[in-house]
């Protein structure tokens, strides 16, 4: 039989922030109300068990109903001799006498336990627990001085008390049952270790799993403020939602630590990103700052985890907790090919009950006010990744199936497990970049990016509000910036700076170091119009030359990707031209005009410089995995060295009179990579080349087979095509990379073209239209190379 208490959606919250329900005589610390009270109760647990069948009778006659003839109303046996408070062990005896008088109803204790004389040793026990837990509960109620949290604890109490009487199980009855919110928080950052670090190399997406691992057991043994004590830190916050969940918490899985008669489930287990929302912030900051004053405390072996990579870690998380179009949120976000979902437990599972690995989670007095939308780094992305939709992409540690290894290969195209292999020889750089500070082929950012990781400089975006109650330390920012841009922007007048950087309709993405602006972007976006003007663009003249500039801009950059709009547009004067240039930014402008015409402001003097963002790019650590595709270029050309260095005999094959061989039958060319292709004349001339390459590409769209390959495939109409072909091509995509002038040379050029009849073979079947039209129209493309010269007949 089951007992249940009703927990309405409402109800009031329960304990205090920072802290547990303490055991009976404890406090309500961390060490002696968490670890101390559950050890307390379960020895206690023991000790009754093991007591004779006698006093295990006489502990649950005092809550059982009286059984006697007559409809007794008593509820529970009472002693006529009640032991003093707190009782002496001295003086304590193991003799019960069942024919004891209850001093309430005068009924013997044998008539209040007559039900109990068939039950097994097991369910006593069970039973006996229960007590045990409703004494503990009792002793919170009194000591409780939170009328709200003692009106919760009271009914928990009342629930177990029943469970008694009716020999029941105690169950809490609710409007929803666990789990609240799916994903869970557990799936969620699984699919977060997913999304963003599946291209690591094995040993290094260990130590992201490890990461996550302490970041999911902070969370279940981490004490939530009051819904009371919220209001006060954040008043516009959701009050109602907040209070039901605190309330699911602390039932479903904080007080059933101790009472463990109730059900007990992990917090991230059952909750979703709401909860997660609601506590991020205070838990990153307070987890952060322990971290610091504690540093001394940590074991060497975890040190550099901790401080340099935990703050990374959750930097980049708080940006996926937060953005409204993540897609770690979404169920299906592990849908594969075959329809599965890849269970969580395969990637991160906290401890089922363990404590903290490497913090205790007593509160650190930080400021905790909400200091406007951070943008950290949005994602690392593999330096192998050609197709950024989630799902579709393979890891790139993992071996290559059968299928892959039968694929026709496109001319040129390095083998995935020759990558793979080289990959595990190399060093990640960005793991040792004190390195390469001083090398002349660092990085601009390499400098900034590692104090970063480090928690030395923080990047926040930042504006004011007319709306919401002004945040002091965000207009003490909004001044400082103020400040930055006048002095290093002397021409500009001061007043103009000053309404710009407080108008709401603009933003700033600030530069903070030791608590204090040095450098920052403001700008304005304009997303019915796809572009975003960049209007003051400073670092304070002290803090120079480091690498800020670029990797404020590359946060911009990153921070626009994911808002979607793709395009920059900034008036530089002669000074800043050169910076802009290094940023990406060019004098050919890719809006169109009747779109920012009237939109952005015109200065005399200035140069107006756009730039367009590719979304697949990682911006702020796109010089890392530059610099990784580097090594591995590095480390081919030397197996490749290697394998060349071999010495071949010579030929003596003229000795006996042959005067000339064909240059395949030389010993070892072929290992240097040569191959035998028809011949042609390279058109040195750029322009004569464009004009050729123009008219065959021309003649190619023209021609009747050519309608499948005209633009790129799409998802909806070739499923699971993007799994399949890794370097998707089209006509339209060669189009476009004519008049951008990318073709150089006619075996770029070739080489795109052949790429999509390989394509088309590959994906669609022999008998098919698509692989039919692919012939002809190879034919038809050889044929027009063939008569412009590009190749011999």
């Amino acid at each position: 039989m089951a007992d249940s208490a009703v927990i309405q959606q409402g109800s009031p919250a329960i304990g205090a922030a920072g802290s547990v329900p303490a055991a009976p005589g404890a406090g309500g610390t961390e060490g002696s109300g968490a670890a101390g009270g559950s050890a307390r109760i379960a020895v206690k647990k023991a000790q009754l068990r093991s007591s004779p069948r006698p006093k295990k009778l006489e502990k649950l006659g005092v809550y059982s109903s009286c059984k006697a003839e007559g409809a007794c109303k008593c509820n529970g046996w009472k002693s006529q001799n009640p032991p003093p408070t707190p009782p002496r062990t001295d003086q304590q005896s193991n003799t019960v006498n069942l024919q004891e008088p209850c001093r309430s109803c005068s009924h013997t204790l044998g008539d209040h336990v007559t039900h109990l004389e068939n039950v097994s040793e097991e369910e006593m026990n069970r039973l006996l627990g229960i007590v045990l837990d409703v004494e503990y509960l009792y002793t919170c109620v009194h000591k409780e001085e939170d009328a709200d949290t003692k009106q919760v604890y009271f009914s928990l109490f009342k629930l177990l008390r029943k469970s008694i009487l009716q020999m029941g199980k105690p169950m809490l009855e609710a409007q929803e049952s666990p789990p609240f919110e799916k994903p869970s928080i557990e799936q969620g950052v699984n699919n977060f270790v997913q999304y963003k670090f599946s291209h690591l190399p094995s040993k290094e997406r260990q130590t992201i799993v490890e990461l996550a691992k302490m970041f999911l057991n902070q969370i279940n043994y981490w004490q939530l403020e009051t819904p009371s004590q919220r209001r006060l830190r954040v008043p516009n916050d959701d009050a109602a939602g907040y209070k039901a969940n605190y309330t699911r918490w602390l039932c479903y899985c904080n007080v059933p630590q101790f009472c463990d008669s109730l059900p007990r489930y992990e917090t991230t287990q059952i909750f979703g990103r709401t909860l997660l929302r609601s506590v991020f912030t205070v838990m990153r900051k307070q987890l952060l700052e322990q971290a610091r004053q504690e540093k001394d405390k940590l074991p060497p072996e975890k040190r550099t985890l901790i401080l340099t990579h935990f703050p990374k870690f959750l930097s980049m998380l708080e940006e996926e907790v937060y953005s409204h179009s993540s897609p770690i949120w979404s169920q299906d976000f592990l849908a594969g090919a075959s329809g599965g979902q890849i269970p969580i437990h395969t990637v991160i599972a906290a401890p089922p009950v363990a404590r903290p690995l490497y913090y205790s989670t007593s509160p650190v007095s930080v400021d905790t006010s909400n200091c406007g939308s951070v943008s950290p780094a949005r994602k690392a992305a593999s330096v192998l990744e050609s197709n950024p939709v989630v799902g579709e992409k393979r890891k790139a540690s993992e071996p290559l199936s059968h299928e892959e290894n039968k694929r026709p290969r496109v001319v040129g195209d390095i083998p995935m497990e020759l990558i793979n292999e080289v990959m595990s020889t190399i060093t990640d750089p960005a793991a040792i970049p004190e390195t390469n500070l001083l090398s002349a082929h660092s990085a601009r950012d390499e400098a900034a990016r590692i104090e970063e990781r480090r928690g030395v400089i923080e990047f926040h975006v930042i504006g004011n509000s007319l709306n919401q109650k002004p945040n002091k330390r965000i207009l003490m920012w909004l001044v400082g910036l103020q400040n930055v841009f006048s002095h290093q922007l002397p021409r500009m007048p001061k007043e103009y700076i000053t309404r710009l950087v407080f108008d709401p309709k603009h933003k700033t993405l600030s530069l903070i170091k030791d608590g204090r602006v040095i450098g920052g972007i403001c700008f304005r976006m304009f997303p019915s119009q796809g572009f975003t003007e960049i209007v003051f663009c400073a670092v304070t003249s002290n803090e120079q030359v480091k690498g800020y500039g670029t990797h404020l801009m590359n946060h911009l950059k990153e921070y626009h990707i994911k808002h979607e709009i793709l395009n920059f547009l900034t008036y530089a004067d002669e000074y800043a031209i050169g910076y802009f240039k290094k940023q990406g930014f060019s004098k050919d402008i890719k809006v169109s005009k009747a779109k920012y015409v009237g939109y952005i402001k015109d200065y005399e003097g200035a140069t107006l410089m756009g730039c367009e963002l590719n979304p697949s790019i990682p911006y702020t650590e796109f010089s890392v995995i530059i610099k990784k595709q580097k090594e591995i270029i590095k480390k081919l050309i030397e197996r490749k060295q290697a394998q060349i260095r071999k010495v071949y005999p010579g030929l003596s094959c003229f000795k006996e009179g042959v005067r000339q061989i064909p240059i395949e039958c030389i010993p070892g060319i072929r290992e240097t990579g040569w191959k035998p292709v028809g011949k042609g004349k390279e058109m040195k001339d750029p322009d004569q080349l464009y004009s050729t390459l123009k008219t065959i590409l021309q003649h190619v769209k023209s021609h009747q087979n050519a309608w499948p390959f005209m633009e790129p495939v799409k998802k909806t109409e070739a499923p699971g095509y993007y799994q399949e072909i890794r370097f998707p091509m089209d006509l339209k995509t060669m189009s476009e990379r004519l008049k951008s002038r990318y073709y150089t040379t006619r075996k770029l050029f070739m080489a795109d073209m052949q790429r999509i009849f390989t394509n088309c073979r590959e994906y669609n079947l022999p008998e098919s239209e698509y692989y039919k039209c692919a012939n002809l129209l190879e034919k038809f493309f050889y044929t027009k190379i063939k008569e412009a010269g590009l190749i011999e007949k």
